[in-house]
């Protein structure tokens, strides 16, 4: 009687909560998804508005031609390209904005800020490029090494605001 009593309630129980489990997983697997897709869309659009950008810049179009390759392999369900994508980002930083707000005529100006728009997911993205990062460079992905690389990535973004300056 207690075996009849005691597994009938355990099995109800768990079948009960397998499917929530697993439909909670899918949703987060699909709102993961778009971010990815989102992604990728404004790192290709970032990367083909920064190439008219960069004719007289020192490292330009090959980190435009990054982000855009990246933003490809992302397309293809790479999750390795989002760490890619914002390093691509950081680097083409220092390219564009003294562009948008330092010199240039009007259109060139508009171009730069409409590149700046699209590279922002990018820069936003960070956090997530961290953890990928921690997972490429075979460490164990923990919080404490995950926020350390997220300082190291938000360090680099600040060169890279500041070496236009200099």
């Amino acid at each position: 009687m207690a075996d009849a009593i005691g597994d009938g309630s355990r099995q109800d129980v768990l079948t009960a909560q397998r499917p929530r489990v697993a439909a909670r997983r899918q949703t987060a697997r699909l709102r993961q998804s778009r971010k990815d897709i989102w992604l990728a869309i404004t790192g290709l659009v970032g990367g083909l508005l920064a190439l008219p950008l960069a004719q007289s810049t020192w490292h330009g179009p090959e980190v435009a031609a990054v982000l855009a390759v990246a933003a490809t392999a992302l397309f293809a369900g790479q999750r390795w390209a989002i760490a890619v994508i914002v390093i691509a980002d950081l680097f083409l930083l220092p390219t564009v904005w003294p562009r948008a707000f330092l010199e240039g005529d009007l259109v060139s100006r508009l171009l730069a800020l409409a590149t700046l728009a699209a590279i922002a997911p990018g820069l936003l993205a960070m956090r997530r490029a961290a953890a990928v990062l921690v997972v490429m460079t075979c460490q164990r992905r923990t919080q404490q090494m995950c926020r350390r690389m997220h300082v190291g990535l938000i360090a680099l973004s600040v060169l890279a605001v500041l070496v236009p300056l200099l």
